[in-house]
């Protein structure tokens, strides 16, 4: 393919790459120095960047600075904050496709405003200034809004909570919290429990309040009992759903909720909402 490359003008290379993927043209430009002037050319990084690109610029929180099309599209990569800092946006390395980080504050998250069950802090590991840390409370409700314009089209996203779990951590996982996603009246609901499964606290439990854990279980809806799961980042993850983003523009709801258990729980610590291709 190189050597047939090399017969044609730089532009109409270009061109050519520009219809490949972002990963394609990254593997082309360490065949020759001549495919990698004509790789890491404006006109095929331009066709990788979003359509709506000046819209996204526009939201940022701080102006990005770029030299080429190339360096933006890596940038994006690396995640920027928009929309005063309550979201964080991002590209897909590998294929381009639009994830986005809905925080904390961009979340609906019952009694968040109540310093007795809730209260705002930091975490040096997040993206965001403030993540939300539960003090106490009874049942709790996390419900998050994105539309699908914002997304990349033609393609299956998964909805995960980002979540940490504190050292004095207590009522989480008593019973299973009911997650959803919901999009045009289509609603695909399942259980998670938020925190990881401590195996040998499970067998204690079993041994001493198996009746009573029966009874909670019948409370909720069946479902797999999802656990969290470790991330690159130093966060856990709970998949809420996965919902398929077609031509029609529609709003996704994305849902936790745990309001039958009548259970106290704190320490649980709040970073968002992400939602981000799943294939």
């Amino acid at each position: 393919m190189a050597t047939g490359l090399n017969m044609l003008p730089e532009d109409c290379v270009s061109t050519i790459l520009s219809l490949t993927s972002p990963a394609d043209a990254c593997r082309l430009m360490l065949t020759s120095s001549w495919l990698r002037s004509a790789a890491e050319s404006d006109l095929v990084w331009s066709r990788f960047l979003p359509y709506d690109l000046p819209c996204i610029l526009s939201r940022t929180h701080s102006q990005v600075r770029f030299s080429s099309k190339k360096e933006l599209y890596f940038q994006l990569c690396d995640s920027v904050l928009i929309d005063g800092g309550m979201r964080s946006f991002s590209l897909n390395k590998m294929s381009g496709r639009k994830s986005f980080v809905l925080s904390a504050r961009a979340l609906s998250i019952s009694f968040s405003e109540e310093p007795n069950h809730w209260t705002w802090t930091t975490r040096s590991a997040s993206r965001f200034p403030e993540v939300i840390e539960l003090k106490t409370v009874s049942s709790i409700q996390i419900e998050g809004r994105i539309n699908t314009q914002d997304l990349s089209p033609n393609i299956t996203y998964g909805a995960f909570l980002i979540i940490q779990v504190s050292d004095r951590a207590f009522g989480l996982d008593s019973i299973a919290s009911e997650i959803s996603v919901y999009k045009d009246e289509c609603s695909v609901s399942n259980t998670a429990y938020l925190c990881p499964l401590d195996e040998r606290k499970q067998q204690l439990e079993s041994l001493l309040f198996m009746n009573r854990r029966r009874m909670m279980e019948k409370l909720v809806v069946e479902g797999e009992g999802r656990r969290p799961s470790k991330r690159e980042d130093g966060w856990m993850e709970i998949e809420l759903g996965e919902f398929f983003v077609g031509q029609k523009i529609e709003e996704v709801q994305m849902k936790l909720m745990e309001v039958k258990g009548d259970q106290l729980k704190g320490g649980l610590i709040i970073e968002g909402i992400e939602v981000r291709t799943k294939y």
